[in-house]
């Protein structure tokens, strides 16, 4: 197939405004159902995983005290906390504490882009990884259990956003729901493996080195061993160097190249791989353009979900005018605090004080977290929307590919023969028989 690059009648050679495009392709309602459903089903597994409650934690001054808030500020004080508490403590779930925890350096990330705070960004950020190494190292189970569980529906639902989106930006077409979500579990082999593909890699590199380490230990010859290896090893450092570069810097990339060209894991990876250093700094250009532009849309999605509850409270305090039974507070403030910009479920808890208000306490609070979740559900529609993007860009510069190429279902599948087939050969007239009825036609 021959491709040429996509020329650009107003801004020349200039790629990186179509990524502007992302949110209103964030935004289509199919793409949000499909998150929706995704961030439904991980925190139904993480709410039913949490009843084991293996946080340690206690009441603090004015919120619960958890072991991953001991390990931010002072892991040394971790060990002694766990000892110390675990027997009158107050348990949580992992994916609770989680949850809370990433939704605030998450925040603090946003706020941080837009007070330009470069190390502010690079704090939350850190601080997020080094929140999901404590619960890879204390609860190890509970993470390989739940990770297999995220990985798995994100290969479904991300992979259709992915090519719900390469359609869209390659062609202008929308596809339905059915459609991206069957592209997607065909696909499903593809996109789970892609991410683990460079682990598994790196595991198997490091294994060498290590295994060389373990022949250091053989008296007198371990040490010649080891100095007789030591090309070998520094070899496969440096490759494993190359493959977490590659890997962390790419991992944008996986999927929307399985989404776009319908590939294979490894495919995947050398095309991320190879787009990643053959153009490092219109990479790290077109990923901080998105995260900017991404935190602006964001910012106007919570407004508007915000001034949503907000109004809506209004109105409902409005007509509802007795106090709550045993309190002196509203009714309504009883079963729904006042919303805030900064926590939009309420600036309060609830103070129910009989069965009824619990009731409308649960309800409220449902959907309440419906309109919170589409808020989450617009960010991973838009960050799957913008790496699609991304990849197209990088596909276009990197292999001077055009934007519209883009793989296509006909293109797997087996040409049918045509249903006309020929008949036996006894059965085939002769030409005699064929030029008969002209013959006696034009007798007559």
């Amino acid at each position: 197939m021959v491709s040429s690059k996509e020329p650009s009648q107003l801004l020349g050679n200039l790629l990186f405004p179509k990524i502007f495009q992302t949110f209103r392709m964030s935004i289509q309602p199919t793409k949000l159902i499909i998150t929706s459903v995704a961030l439904a089903v991980i925190c139904l597994a993480g709410w039913l995983m949490d009843f084991s409650k293996t946080v340690v934690a206690t009441k603090g001054t004015s919120t619960k005290l958890t072991e991953l808030d001991i390990y931010m500020t002072n892991q040394s004080q971790l060990g002694s906390y766990i000892e110390s508490f675990r027997e009158k403590d107050q348990g949580i779930g992992v994916f609770s504490t989680l949850w809370h925890f990433s939704a605030k350096k998450f925040q603090g990330a946003v706020d941080s882009v837009f007070a330009l705070d470069v190390p502010g960004v690079i704090g939350n950020i850190t601080d997020f990884f080094k929140a999901a190494a404590w619960a890879l190292r204390y609860h190890p189970t509970y993470c390989i259990i739940f990770f297999i569980i995220i990985l798995s529906v994100i290969s479904i639902s991300g992979g259709a956003v992915c090519r719900i989106a390469a359609l869209q930006f390659a062609r202008g077409e929308k596809p339905g729901l059915t459609e991206a979500l069957r592209f997607s579990i065909k696909r499903f082999t593809s996109f789970f493996t892609t991410p683990l593909a460079p682990v598994g890699i790196i595991i198997f590199i490091g294994l060498f080195i290590f295994l060389l380490g373990l022949a250091g230990n053989i008296p007198r010859a371990g040490e010649i061993i080891v100095g007789l290896g030591m090309p070998l090893a520094l070899f496969a450092g440096v490759l494993v160097a190359v493959i977490v570069i590659g890997a962390v810097a790419g991992f944008n990339l996986m999927f929307p190249a399985v989404a776009y060209d319908g590939s294979d894991c490894f495919d995947a990876i050398s095309r991320s791989f190879s787009y990643v250093y053959a153009r490092p700094w219109r990479m790290i250009t077109y990923t901080v353009i998105a995260a900017v532009y991404g935190s602006i849309c964001y910012m106007f999605v919570r407004i508007f979900a915000f001034l949503s509850l907000w109004i809506t409270h209004w109105l409902l305090q409005l007509g509802v005018w007795v106090d709550n039974g045993s309190s002196e507070v509203n009714k309504l403030t009883a079963i729904w605090p006042k919303p805030v910009f900064v926590k939009l479920l309420g600036s309060s808890e609830p103070i129910a004080t009989n069965w009824t208000e619990s009731v409308g306490v649960f309800l409220v609070y449902l959907f309440v977290l419906v309109v919170v979740g589409l808020v989450v559900s617009f960010i991973i529609s838009f960050y799957f929307s913008a790496n699609t993007i991304i990849y197209s860009l990088m596909r276009n510069t990197v292999d001077n590919t055009a934007l519209s190429d883009i793989y296509m279902h006909f293109e797997e599948t087996e040409i049918e023969p045509p249903t006309t087939e020929l008949l036996p050969q006894e059965e085939q007239p002769s030409p005699e028989s064929k030029s008969q009825p002209d013959e006696s036609s034009s007798q007559q």
